[in-house]
């Protein structure tokens, strides 16, 4: 009995390293749209190629090394792959267009909504929160609004929008996620799911008809970046969401905004005050609550 605790505490421990590195490589995603921005690429441009070059990386990897995956997964069960993947390529579609439009600390911030859609769709569902979990979600909210406080000027009220919406999409996909991986290993969903991811972005951005802009070998060099943290990042989310569910792992990928803050201070120049970061060791200090679990829900 003892040993099966012990089996379960460790293979908890692991998915919630997996999940904090995952929200260490989706933290550089504004950073490097920004960049990807100031050397020419559009928004929809960036959001597909990114993901087509994901895609290219994680099917070589799998026809290389892991064919065996690819065949224990059902016609039912590629079908809600390829819904997860449909709704994560609109959501980047949505973020991209909101990051253009705002810099890339209040685009992390409005970012972090996701995690009370999560919390609305799984209560809709019936799935129980417990007190924990809500101790957890006032401590992390209160940490984000503490550091994006003392902004200077105005919102672009469109970007905003846009931002919260892909915020939507995001929490609605980590609870597609939660349901689909609960019989699906993560590492046969991944690939399908973001190839649905490619297909839905590659459509709209041929919707527009336009083609490509030039892109300079630093825009080019921002994409492959884009494209390797993007499958590193969701091969580790995944592994992640199975073990721990949708509420955990949006909790957790909160630290996703601490990364992206400090990587804007460093390489954007934007500039915290002492408020935000006491607010960014709130934040923190709620995920490490994640070790923590709770009788009564998640």
């Amino acid at each position: 009995m003892q040993r099966t605790i012990s089996f379960s505490q460790d293979i908890r421990r692991r998915a919630i390293r997996n999940t904090v590195l995952s929200t260490f490589f989706l933290g550089w995603a504004p950073i490097l749209g920004k960049f990807a921005y100031a050397n020419g690429v559009t928004p929809f441009t960036l959001a597909a190629l990114r993901t087509l070059v994901a895609v290219l990386l994680l099917w070589g990897w799998y026809l290389l090394f892991g064919r065996s995956y690819l065949k224990r997964i059902t016609w039912q069960e590629l079908l809600g792959c390829l819904a997860v993947g449909a709704v994560n390529g609109i959501g980047s579609l949505l973020y991209y267009s909101g990051l253009s439009r705002l810099d890339a600390s209040r685009a992390s911030f409005l970012n972090t909504l996701y995690v009370l859609w999560v919390v609305i769709f799984l209560a809709a569902s019936g799935q129980p929160v417990g007190r924990l979990t809500l101790v957890r979600l006032g401590m992390a909210i209160a940490g984000v609004y503490i550091l994006t406080g003392g902004g200077e000027g105005e919102p672009n009220w469109l970007g905003a929008m846009l931002m919260a919406a892909s915020a939507a999409t995001y929490g609605w996909h980590l609870v597609m996620g939660q349901w689909i991986l609960a019989d699906v290993p993560s590492q046969t969903a991944s690939p399908y799911i973001l190839t649905a991811m490619a297909i839905t972005v590659g459509l709209a951005r041929l919707a527009q008809g336009k083609p490509i802009e030039p892109i300079s070998e630093a825009g080019w060099g921002t994409i492959l970046a884009l494209g390797v943290t993007t499958v590193i990042s969701r091969l580790l989310m995944f592994a992640g969401l199975r073990r721990l569910g949708g509420i955990e792992t949006a909790l957790i990928s909160l630290l996703e905004l601490v990364v992206s803050l400090v990587l804007a201070f460093l390489l954007l120049g934007e500039r915290l005050t002492l408020l935000q970061w006491i607010g960014g060791l709130i934040l923190v200090f709620s995920v490490l609550l994640g070790a923590r679990t709770s009788a009564q829900g998640v």
